[in-house]
């Protein structure tokens, strides 16, 4: 089908029915036949890298191609190569201990699993969820997002080329079809977005019982302790800021510094966006906010805050004016605490803006943390073990990354996931295939004595 505007929810089930009386008629794909369907993904990153960079580019405005080589080509290569290399011990019963018998948990394939996926990182959300769902052995439907239509369209014409339609299937359009896609009886839903849409699709999916991953967002929080490197961890929490311009779910949305420490980390900064972002105007390394209404979203965040006597701090070494830029680019500015009132404080801000919280002790940083929505990540930078654990052990996010940020996202040894309002579930790696997967108990009884 090629119109997006025509898609309804007849036909999502159509072809969820198709796929399911595949599975259902087929024995369950072996670890070779799971492989070889991995393979053809990775055969799509490999041959057109150039194709969804240009894509992304449409998309954005402007994105650094070097991060969306590094997002949506290399980081799901490495995903989908891993998964091959590890399925085979992943899909070994697992012994258990057992009164009476011989026990084992047997990893079952679930049958059809949707994928709702977001727009800031598409590809990697697409080929990273596909992972998981093949080497479970599951049949696979997606739905990108109407926010990134090229790269969407990009993604449908190349799964189409090498899977058939009972392997996977792409379904393209805007909300009301994303309404009709999670109200399909799948037998898993894996879906990143907003906290927001996050609430419908679980209502949605609750009408059919269908089992849901959510990986959400939130306002994740850096913490700068005294015992940390100033300089190191200034640099690391503002380069991963800047990245996709902060249109990452797990970004640093506001970080706790130090209150002597904070004109400090005000001036590293602005050395730190001077060294990697000279300029931002023309800038083919600096990202434009992905649509208009994100943009504006973001200024009045800053008018806002402006407005209540918050001293801004644009981070612009070249002191050009932005708004006369072709696209949606934003300046990058911190924003000197902010009161909890202000929806910046309020909102994930997914985007270059950075909120400094000045603190006197941790068990303050704590309290302010726990006063909020459990967030998807969490950052501590020091060298303080006995601080870094009561951290641990006192705050409840997602993951977490010390003396960095967001690499725990990326590791596929790490489940990767959210908690409360941040999302429930995990996929990645072997929890991936966990999740797309029914753990079967069974019980081999031992033979009544003579």
């Amino acid at each position: 089908m090629s119109a997006i505007e025509s898609w309804t929810g007849t036909d999502i089930r159509t072809i969820l029915d198709k796929q399911r009386t595949a599975f259902l008629a087929n024995e369950p794909w072996t670890a070779e036949q799971r492989c070889e369907l991995l393979d053809r993904a990775i055969g799509l990153l490999v041959n057109h890298e150039q194709a969804f960079i240009e894509a992304l580019t449409a998309d954005f405005g402007h994105r650094s191609p070097s991060f969306s080589k590094g997002s949506e080509v290399l980081s799901p290569l490495a995903t989908l190569k891993q998964t091959k290399a590890e399925l085979a011990e992943w899909m070994r019963p697992e012994q258990r201990k057992a009164r009476g018998g011989e026990a084992w948990v047997q990893y079952q394939p679930l049958g059809v699993v949707g994928i709702v996926t977001a727009w800031n990182v598409p590809g990697y959300m697409v080929f990273s969820g596909l992972a998981g769902a093949l080497a479970a052995g599951n049949r696979v439907i997606i739905k990108p997002s109407e926010f990134t239509p090229h790269t969407s369209a990009l993604i449908a014409r190349l799964l189409r080329s090498v899977y058939a339609e009972d392997e996977v299937a792409v379904v393209l359009g805007g909300a009301e079809v994303g309404q009709a896609f999670c109200a399909q009886p799948f037998d898993h839903l894996l879906f990143t977005g907003a906290t927001s849409i996050g609430k419908h699709v679980l209502r949605a999916a609750a009408e059919h019982l269908v089992p849901v991953t959510l990986e959400l967002g939130g306002k994740s929080p850096t913490i700068i302790s005294r015992s940390a490197d100033l300089k190191e961890a200034v640099a690391r929490t503002v380069v991963g800021k800047l990245l996709n311009s902060g249109q990452l779910c797990v970004a640093p949305d506001y970080v706790f510094v130090p209150r002597e420490s904070v004109e400090a980390f005000i001036h590293i900064a602005r050395a730190v966006v001077a060294g990697f972002l000279p300029t931002l105007k023309d800038n083919p390394e600096y990202t434009a906010i992905i649509n208009t209404r994100h943009y504006q979203r973001l200024q009045g965040y800053l008018s806002e805050a402006r407005a209540a006597g918050v001293e801004l701090i644009e981070l612009n070494p070249a002191n050009e004016d932005l708004t006369t830029a072709t696209h949606n680019k934003i300046v990058p500015t911190l924003l000197l605490n902010p009161g909890d009132n202000l929806q910046v404080m309020q909102d994930e801000i997914f985007g270059p803006l950075l909120p400094i919280k000045p603190y006197d002790n941790i068990a303050e940083v704590i309290a302010q943390v726990n006063a909020r929505p459990r967030p998807l990540a969490l950052y501590y930078f020091g060298q303080d073990a006995d601080e870094q654990a009561r951290v641990l052990s006192r705050t409840c996010s997602g993951g977490v990354t010390l003396n960095g940020v967001m690499s725990h996202a990326s590791s596929e040894g790490l489940p990767f996931g959210g908690v409360g309002q941040s999302g429930m579930g995990a996929y990645h790696g072997i929890d991936g295939f966990r999740t797309f997967s029914h753990a079967k108990a069974v019980l081999r009884t031992a033979p009544t004595p003579a």
